[in-house]
């Protein structure tokens, strides 16, 4: 079995970090590339930064973080936010990205997501799927959880794969920031129907909550913000905790 995946994800507003509760309600949380060091020397296995308010003039700035970042870290990360082309994708890659996130722009036009798994390979492409629960129906939902779309979470997620996804992102919007645990029902659902690795976000608060996301819930990594940012949870001691368990981690990389 691969090792299980610790990511901590870094909300991006305005080039500082910031954490809310479903989306709302936002918390300065720090620098992103001291906080993303801080969690590289902590044996995070990989980072996740979006910016939540990108717009097409904020590429520049997004890539220049990409450059910070990748300067600092010896880590894997992905970024997202604004990328709506291969063209934007393509400046993040060469700003130092291990891999790009796509969201929005993925459901509004899915032949992106096979145009960058043939431009770049699919190890680069993670497409991000936030859904609610709506009257017994996963739907995926756009702008932070804001606007429904007729998108079917199951069947969304097959389709990125087909199309060429490397991994898929799942938050479920009613779980994220409230620290009650993961959506491990839908979570097996996904990492059953896909033969892509699929991250767990949403709802991390303990450290039991990451052992049933990888048991109960079947996914490769468990992805969260501010259990880590507030240093409510060491990421050395959830590692160990969940090796203990026996789950495989890997430890090498924790000072």
């Amino acid at each position: 079995m691969l090792a299980k995946r610790i990511i901590p994800c870094l909300d991006i507003k305005d080039g500082r970090t910031v954490k809310g509760i479903n989306f709302v309600n936002l918390r300065d949380a720090g620098d992103p590339v001291e906080l993303g060091k801080l969690y590289s020397d902590q044996g995070a296995d990989e980072l996740v930064f979006l910016d939540i308010t990108a717009t097409h003039e904020k590429r520049k700035t997004l890539s220049a973080l990409a450059k910070k970042i990748a300067e600092n870290l010896n880590i894997p990360f992905t970024i997202g936010g604004g990328i709506r082309s291969v063209e934007d994708a393509r400046i993040m890659l060469e700003s130092g990205a291990d891999k790009i996130s796509i969201n929005s722009a993925a459901v509004k036009n899915p032949k992106l997501v096979d145009e960058l798994a043939q431009q770049f390979g699919s190890q680069f492409v993670v497409v991000a799927v936030d859904a609610k629960n709506v009257a017994e129906d996963w739907i995926v939902h756009l702008s932070g959880g804001r606007i429904p779309t007729e998108r079917r979470l199951f069947e969304w997620t097959h389709e990125c794969q087909e199309r060429g996804a490397g991994e898929i992102l799942f938050t479920s919007m009613d779980h994220d920031g409230t620290k009650a645990g993961f959506a491990c029902q839908a979570l097996a659902k996904i990492s059953t129907d896909l033969h892509i690795p699929v991250i767990a976000s949403g709802g991390a608060g303990t450290m039991d909550h990451f052992y049933e996301v990888f048991t109960e819930g079947k996914a490769d990594a468990g992805l969260a913000a501010s259990i880590f940012h507030f240093k409510e949870i060491g990421i050395p001691e959830l590692k160990q905790f969940l090796q203990d368990k026996g789950l495989p981690m890997r430890l090498s990389n924790i000072h």
